[in-house]
């Protein structure tokens, strides 16, 4: 009866420990999964570095971090610097137009097929009452100001949440080999036999679903950027970044290139308005439709309907690190699953 009674003692006192540590890590629990996968991911880059480093894991862990800065912190950090920039001179614009009234319309506006009269007709109404301009100004004004002040806060956010995941990094670089063979101890406990080939299925579907969406926002980025300096769009570099990072949202990129074919629009430049249009739709947004779920599925061997589900689920149930964690938790699923399911050897 004792030694029961210890037992019981002994599992209440570590279950109450694993719970006080996971009320510990919460808040950095995004932060550390998103560490971990971006370390998994790159450590083929990792052991580059370290064997021209003369295999100093602590040196090396240095580069990789610096190196994660570079090219995830510092873009984002500039996107949200040059956003703050921006605002003022854009208030400022709103200002200057309702002080000046709205021109009228170009005359291309009323060729708009559909809704060509319609534009135009509103158009002249807003430029011919002054009150009308201003009525309709402060409705836009008012969202667009909490619009901007909310995305400069998940910017900053963001900012801040990389920097604490290349700072998480280098402890996983430079101590990576240690935490891997405890991983696949305390999952050789669990699922014995089982353990390489979960291993396995989970790191290939983490590569997959990070090379599918790190490189689909490059291309998207790439493309963005070409098609905002051939239509003469400013800030074409800092929107072509804001693209890469926005790739991630389904509406991201499409923000992007459809405000900039309305400034076209405004700027009376209907030609390039159009083209930009068509560039975002079919190039952009084309190369996210199109390439990224291919990417994932085609590496990941999974069917092409569990990516999906497993990319938006993902983002719904885990926020950002869901994107990875929705994938790979269905393949591992899936792949058991098939496993149980197929008839007995014979």
């Amino acid at each position: 009866m004792d030694q029961r009674l210890e037992q019981i003692i002994r599992i209440v006192a570590i279950t109450a420990l694993v719970i006080g540590c996971l009320m510990v890590l919460k808040p950095f629990l995004a932060a550390l999964l998103s560490a971990a996968i971006l370390c998994f991911s790159t450590w083929p880059v990792y052991e580059w570095i370290e064997r021209r480093l003369g295999g100093r894991r602590g040196l090396a862990a240095l580069a990789m971090t610096l190196l994660i800065l570079l090219v995830l912190v510092l873009p984002l950090a500039l996107i949200a610097v040059t956003s703050v920039d921006q605002a003022p001179y854009l208030f400022e614009k709103l200002r200057e137009t309702i002080a000046e009234g709205l021109p009228g319309p170009p005359d291309w506006v009323a060729s708009i097929p559909l809704a060509g009269e319609w534009l135009d007709a509103g158009w002249r109404e807003m430029s011919g009452s002054k009150a009308k301009l201003v009525e309709a100004l402060k409705g836009i004004a008012g969202p667009a100001r909490a619009v901007l002040v909310q995305a400069g806060i998940i910017v900053g956010e963001g900012v801040l949440q990389f920097a604490l995941i290349a700072f998480i990094g280098f402890f996983f670089y430079r101590d990576g080999a240690v935490l891997a063979q405890a991983l696949r101890s305390g999952i050789n406990r669990l699922a014995g036999e089982h353990t390489d080939r979960l291993l396995e299925i989970a790191g290939s579907t983490v590569n997959a679903v990070i090379y599918g969406i790190v490189g689909t926002g490059l291309a998207q980025g790439i493309a963005a950027v070409i098609g905002f300096l051939i239509a003469g769009v400013p800030g074409a570099l800092i929107l072509g970044f804001a693209t890469f990072f926005l790739s991630i949202v389904p509406a991201g990129p499409p923000a992007l290139w459809i405000g900039a074919t309305v400034w076209l629009f405004y700027q009376d430049r209907p030609g390039w308005a159009v083209f930009m249009a068509v560039w975002g739709f079919f190039v952009v947004s084309g190369i996210d439709n199109v390439v990224k779920p291919w990417l994932i599925s085609r590496s990941a061997s999974l069917p092409f309907v569990l990516v999906l589900l497993g990319v938006f689920g993902g983002i719904l149930a885990f926020g950002f690190v869901g994107i990875f964690l929705g994938p790979t938790l269905l393949a591992v699923g899936f792949n058991l699953a098939h496993r149980w399911a197929a008839p007995p050897p014979a």
